[in-house]
């Protein structure tokens, strides 16, 4: 069974969308995307608190090392 973590590479805040990207095969940039336009939809308030409650839940994905941040 596939697992779902945060992902270490692919970390823009928290890497959640990342893991997301990572655990469906899908470029994250777009589902960043997405989420700021489901955002837009719904409201901010829902949403943060979405992604909060993900990133305190989705474990980090395992490793030594903190990778380094680009740009």
């Amino acid at each position: 069974m596939k697992r779902l973590y945060r992902s270490r590479q692919d970390v823009k805040l928290s890497g959640v969308i990342g893991g997301l990207g990572e655990f469906w095969d899908i470029d994250a940039n777009l589902l960043r995307l997405a989420t700021i336009l489901l955002c837009l939809a719904t409201g901010v308030f829902p949403l943060l608190i979405t992604y909060a409650a993900a990133w305190a839940i989705i474990p980090e994905a395992p490793g030594d090392a903190h990778p380094v941040r680009k740009g």
